[in-house]
């Protein structure tokens, strides 16, 4: 929502991996980095076989130094050791091994998103959050995370819930 103050998630898309009792996890989806994944990988002696022009995204403010590749299902990815990949959704997989990212960065798949950092939440944070109007919640779309321009992918997520950005009230309660 606009009037969340915290600067990280200014019209932030965060995809929701995990969200329970013990906290929430998710990962920022619309913030490109200045970083190139070539030099990322390059950094890390992982040959990078994609796009000279993909981009590293900052998957939030915790742990920056930590990675998450975000992809469409791949066949054979998991043959024999299904370990570091889960699926988050019907078209959105999430791996996070050296392995799979190596796997990846051999023969990357069209939809790829590789991200630094995470957004975390301590118990019962995240509900306060969205208590307070903080944040909605859309259902997740391949489509909206690898296909959505970042800069229009705020507005595109306001739309699958049928919200104009324009007609959002920064407050709670009736009106």
């Amino acid at each position: 929502m606009p009037q969340l103050a915290d600067p990280h998630f200014t019209r932030a898309v965060v995809l929701m991996i995990e969200h329970g009792d013990n906290g929430s996890f998710g990962l920022i989806v619309n913030q490109p980095s200045d970083l190139r994944a070539a030099q990322l990988l390059a950094s890390l002696e992982i040959p990078w076989h994609g796009a000279a022009s993909e981009m590293v995204w900052a998957g939030g403010p915790v742990q920056p130094n930590t990675g998450w590749v975000l992809h469409e299902p791949v066949a054979g990815l998991d043959e024999g050791d299904p370990r570091g990949t889960v699926e988050i959704h019907a078209g959105l997989v999430l791996s996070t091994s050296p392995d799979k990212l190596r796997a990846l960065a051999a023969a990357p798949p069209r939809r790829l998103r590789l991200l630094l950092g995470y957004s975390g939440w301590g118990p019962g944070q995240l509900a306060a959050e969205m208590a307070r109007g903080s944040w909605l919640h859309a259902a997740p779309a391949p489509d909206l995370v690898f296909d959505t321009p970042a800069d229009a992918m705020w507005h595109s997520a306001l739309r699958t819930l049928g919200v104009d950005a324009e007609n959002i009230v920064q407050s709670r309660g009736v009106h």
